[in-house]
């Protein structure tokens, strides 16, 4: 494989090339196989920084100026979302315009960045165009209620829709979460060529250090038991985890003698979940705001059971990338979701996980009994070595280098 340009467009906060993430575990295996690697991400109003291009362990990260595109007004995130394409191809033009580039990378969220890549693919005709398809939007907005396909929502819709055409088109691959992804995209977007859409799944750089030897330690410093086992639910609390199933779901089993919950997180939906647990006052639940990411991952390490919960009016197949953090530890699953997600599907084929939809409490507590009297670890393992075989940085980017020998 020849040294190639690399040029990848998120939204997501990249700061430190060395922190562990989906995607800057991606780019450093682009680092690490030898090619020169940019990355493109915002810096938002609130970091109070100027748009800037730096090196960072071999890595050259082109921090853009924009809005507030999380946690901030509905107002200013949707300003911030139509400004941002054109600040992004400006920022490229002025740092990046005398490279040329082999591959063009970029994710979902958002589909806002057809004229990026336009000015991309002009500049470099030769380049090979390839979509991270995370979120299938708008869709997914549609399914949660926060948009409609009439009336004057459905304009909104009809707009993004349309963006969302013009990004798969420009998209020379699309690499989505799972197969059910692969499917969706093909079934309802016709035009788009079969062999250009495949698997390339959320994945992950193995940390060798997870030891589970720290549990008992962890667990006392935060409070928990150390006498049970701990369900976990970490990460995203907003409207697509279904938080009010979560809190029936937990009201339900709020007593329990057999086990323990924690809910660790931060989103739109965390003040529900911090009102009903300071009503509840319940004896086997825990919730509690996130942590910063080395001290998550020690907080997982000392639990036994993840947790994965979306809401049930999906069409769309999610995949949420919380699942590597529990395979990782060697930790089995419980997944309640809605019927259109494989991710329960994959991990009761697997032997490493239970599913249920997630419409029913009496189904979740089924779900729970039956996760409390199996053998966590031996689960667990087995959760581990399918991530080893299918969601490692080397599936991604052996999927995305393969068209481009």
């Amino acid at each position: 494989m020849i040294t190639m340009n690399v040029i990848f467009l998120t939204m997501s906060r990249v700061r430190e090339i060395s922190a562990r993430g989906i995607y800057s575990d991606l780019m450093r295996k682009f680092r690490d196989e030898g090619h020169n690697v940019y990355i493109v991400t915002p810096y938002e109003r609130s970091m109070r920084k100027a748009t800037e291009l730096k090196e960072q362990d071999g890595v050259h990260i082109l921090g853009v100026k924009t809005l507030n595109l999380q946690k901030t007004s509905v107002i200013e995130k949707g300003l911030g979302q139509v400004l941002v394409e054109s600040q992004y191809k400006q920022a490229i033009k002025k740092y990046l315009g005398a490279i040329s580039f082999d591959l063009i990378l970029y994710s979902t969220p958002p589909i806002t960045f057809p004229k990026v890549i336009s000015y991309l693919k002009q500049n470099n005709p030769k380049a090979k165009t390839y979509l991270l398809l995370k979120d299938i939007f708008p869709q997914n907005a549609v399914d949660i209620g926060m948009m409609t396909k009439t009336g004057l929502k459905g304009i909104l819709y009809r707009q993004f829709r349309k963006k969302e055409k013009i990004l798969y088109a420009q998209s020379d691959y699309i690499g989505c979460m799972s197969p059910a992804n692969v499917e969706y995209v093909l079934k309802h977007n016709p035009g788009i060529q079969a062999d250009k859409v495949e698997v390339a799944p959320n994945s992950i750089e193995l940390d060798v250090r997870c030891e589970r030897e720290d549990a008992r330690c962890v667990r006392e410093k935060y409070g928990l038991p150390t006498d049970k086992p701990i369900f976990i639910y970490g990460g995203n609390l907003g409207k697509p985890q279904g938080i009010p199933y979560l809190i029936e779901c937990l009201n339900a089993n709020a007593n329990r003698d057999d086990c323990y919950f924690v809910v660790i997180g931060t989103g739109t939906e965390l003040p529900k979940l911090k009102d009903w647990y300071s009503k509840k006052q319940p004896k086997s639940v825990k919730v509690m705001d996130g942590l910063p990411k080395n001290e998550y991952d020690l907080f997982v390490r000392s639990c036994d059971v993840g947790m994965i919960f979306l809401d049930h009016r999906f069409t769309i197949p999610n995949y949420p990338s919380r699942l590597l953090s529990y395979l990782e530890n060697k930790m089995p699953v419980i997944c309640a979701t809605d019927p259109n997600t494989d991710m329960g599907l994959i991990a009761e084929e697997n032997g490493y996980g239970y599913w249920c939809e997630s419409n029913s409490v009496e189904a979740f507590t089924a779900m729970l009994n039956k996760m409390i009297h199996c053998d966590h670890r031996e689960m667990g393992k087995k959760g581990y070595e399918f991530l080893k075989t299918n969601y490692l940085v080397e599936n991604t980017y052996n999927a995305i280098v393969s068209h481009l020998v």
